[in-house]
């Protein structure tokens, strides 16, 4: 079983140690010269059909458009290697029932794992015993609260969104210190809203602005529509919006279309189709939204494929893949939405 022999590797390379081990590598007689590339990653070399690997993929219920997105994306992407053998685990929002599903690949002696947990720490535990059974884990987009519960972490920047998203209101209203800035947050008790919300004060605080109006939703339609009506009632005046998640934000726009408001500028976050041909339209409220991309589970299906047959990144010198990767969070504008369109989810 490949699983076997990448174990020992594997446990070198988790967590801290690699940083480690990246560090003394720098001092050692056997580093590679300057310029030079290894065999094991070239794009050729990843790129060739290699032994027959068994990847056990599960994540949440696709009851949200990105959810959705994720699901297929990471489908699509093993089917187009024929030495992917994936084995889908039906989507829950139950943490238990998850636990139970990587158990049951841990028991089959899967080559590896893509999860996307539907909570982080609840299911750090079982995914330390997979990789104790040397079955490496690739970690999605909702971290564990342990290193050694996957090889790799793969994430979208939740606080680089909000970042974005204040830039870009900065950009346009950071000359008039007396703006009224409104944010429609996601569920606030998660730590992927919170840090969005971080990122948005923090880069709205740089150029002198700040958030008079916020409400939260639930990453609903339903949701979204409710809640902006209550924010519309409250401010009479408003600049500028930025709601967290474009399919809420279908209820958001439903709402300002409601209450007939047009003196403020949106901008939404997680990149859908739907928003970017608002977008585009270049009659819409909603200006710009921030990428969250759902092509994370996708890159953790190659990256599990790199990890158990012992490649590496084409374009890093580095022989390993990195332990963590996180994406970036652009922002979509009428000026480049066709270079990001293509590949959106639909709300």
């Amino acid at each position: 079983m490949l699983a076997t022999r990448m174990s020992r590797k594997m446990l070198i390379t988790a967590g801290a140690s690699l940083t480690v081990a990246a560090l003394l590598s720098g001092c050692t007689a056997g580093t590679p010269e300057a310029g030079t590339t290894p065999t094991d990653s070239t794009v050729q070399g990843n790129a060739a059909t290699g032994n027959t690997i068994t990847i056990g993929f599960s994540g949440p219920a696709a009851d949200h458009g990105w959810l959705g997105a994720i699901n297929s994306a990471a489908i699509a992407e093993a089917a187009k290697y024929p030495d992917i053998k994936l084995v889908v685990a039906e989507g829950t929002n139950d943490a238990n029932l998850q636990i139970s599903q990587v158990e049951t690949f841990i028991n089959d002696k899967v080559d590896a794992i893509v999860l996307l947990p539907t909570d982080g720490a609840a299911l750090t535990e079982v995914a330390i015993q997979a990789m104790q059974a040397g079955i490496p884990v690739i970690n999605v987009d909702r971290e564990f609260s342990s290193t050694f519960a996957a090889r790799v972490t793969i994430l979208g920047d939740n606080y680089g969104m909000g970042v974005s998203a204040g830039t870009y209101i900065c950009d346009r209203l950071g000359d008039k210190p007396n703006s009224i800035i409104a944010e429609i947050a996601g569920i606030d008790s998660l730590p992927l809203t919170q840090a969005r919300s971080e990122g948005f004060k923090k880069a709205l605080g740089d150029c002198g602005l700040k958030v008079s109006n916020r409400v939260a939703a639930d990453f609903t339609v339903q949701g979204g529509e409710a809640v902006t009506s209550q924010l519309l009632s409250a401010a009479p005046k408003i600049d500028a919006i930025w709601n967290h998640d474009d399919d809420q934000g279908v209820g958001v726009l439903a709402a300002i279309a409601a209450a007939g408001r047009s003196e403020f500028f949106m901008v939404g976050g997680a990149g859908s189709a739907n928003a970017m041909r608002e977008i585009q339209s270049g009659t819409s409220v909603l200006q710009a939204t921030v990428i969250y991309p759902s092509t994370q589970a996708a890159d953790g299906i190659r990256l599990a494929r790199l990890v158990v047959q012992g490649k590496a990144l084409s374009d890093l010198v580095e022989v390993e893949i990195p332990n963590r990767i996180v994406l970036n969070a652009p922002v979509v504008t009428k000026d480049n939405v066709d270079q990001y369109i293509g590949s959106a989810f639909e709300s």
